[in-house]
């Protein structure tokens, strides 16, 4: 791969970010703490899975809604809370562009350079907002207003050129455009967006990744999700489809497979066999071809292990259980050699 790690160009192809994590002092003397509050917050989070590691992406965005970013405190606070060493939450935070590693501005502007928005202008957008900001990929202003990012893909190629702030999509976007928005956001101004929820701001939105409501009432929170949703270039499918009376073919009702001429009918299986056994005499039976069939056999819960290795402890049901320790597996073995 050509794409020098830690790029713009390594980032948008591989997914992962090799920059390194802000931790300069100074830096992390200005970030609000982590609080039990936010203990609590993550205990509710964790609440909604089964497993408590599952809550770690969420719990990311958490962390970035209270700092700005994932901190060396915030991957230590995830990794306490769930049990994980912080190399584990450490890997799964640099996989995904949307975690950050410095601060963020106050507003994230994405835009997209795919191939679609590139080709109708979002490469020139681009170059225009990085020079009138005088910053590039994942850098932030000098007033901590905007960072911006290049994006692979928004999703959105029947609205080509785009641009999202804070993950809210302003659609067809050209330079004059986009220069306006970013100065308006500058200015503390929030212009909405051409569908979704109103802009918060990038904290804000991160908290609402986390399952968590950003808005100060239920009022305000009906109303973002009440905000404009997909239009016309999205629905003229739709559109053109009820007004030519056109509709997707039926579905063929599902056929029971009919076995090709001079393929063995499976045998019965040998009364009293396990479960297992009879599964694999009949994945041996309904094979295809002959390397199905040595592949078949060779799984098979009556197939000898490969030389060199000891026989598998294996349950009532032919499953391989594997010895819990060095006397009980050892002494087994032992037992049947003797």
């Amino acid at each position: 791969m050509s794409a020098l790690p830690g790029s713009f160009e390594g980032t948008a192809v591989t997914g992962l970010d090799s920059s390194p994590v802000e931790a300069r002092p100074e830096v992390l003397a200005q970030l609000p703490p982590l609080t039990v509050q936010h203990e609590a917050e993550a205990a509710e989070v964790m609440a909604r899975y089964p497993q408590a590691r599952s809550a770690l992406l969420p719990m990311l965005h958490l962390v970035q809604s209270v700092q700005g970013y994932v901190s060396p405190e915030g991957v230590g606070f995830c990794a306490r809370l769930l049990g994980l060493t912080k190399a584990e939450v450490g890997a799964v935070a640099t996989f995904y562009t949307m975690y950050k590693r410095h601060p963020t501005g106050r507003h994230l502007v994405s835009v997209c350079t795919n191939t679609l928005c590139a080709v109708l202008g979002g490469q020139q957008i681009y170059d225009a907002v990085a020079a009138d900001l005088g910053i590039g990929h994942d850098q932030t202003a000098a007033d901590g207003s905007v960072t911006l990012e290049h994006a692979e893909c928004l999703a959105a190629c029947d609205y080509a050129p785009v641009v999202t702030v804070d993950y809210e999509f302003y659609d067809q976007q050209d330079v004059a455009g986009a220069l306006e928005l970013v100065a308006a956001l500058r200015r503390g101004e929030k212009p909405p967006p051409t569908r979704g929820a109103l802009l918060t701001d990038f904290r804000g939105v991160s908290r609402q990744l986390a399952g968590l409501s950003q808005h100060a009432d239920a009022a305000a929170e009906r109303a973002a999700v009440d905000g404009p949703s997909a239009g016309v270039p999205t629905l003229i499918g739709v559109r053109l489809a009820a007004e030519r009376g056109e509709q997707a073919p039926a579905m063929p009702a599902a056929q029971p497979d009919e076995p090709e001429a001079g393929t063995p009918t499976p045998e019965a299986p040998t009364p009293g066999s396990t479960g297992a056994e009879r599964a694999g005499d009949a994945t041996v039976a309904a094979a295809s071809n002959p390397a199905e069939k040595a592949g078949a056999e060779q799984v098979h819960t009556d197939a000898p292990e490969p030389a060199g290795r000891q026989p598998a402890e294996r349950g009532a049901e032919g499953t391989d259980t594997p010895p819990t320790g060095t006397g009980a597996g050892q002494n087994s073995s032992v037992e049947r050699e003797v």
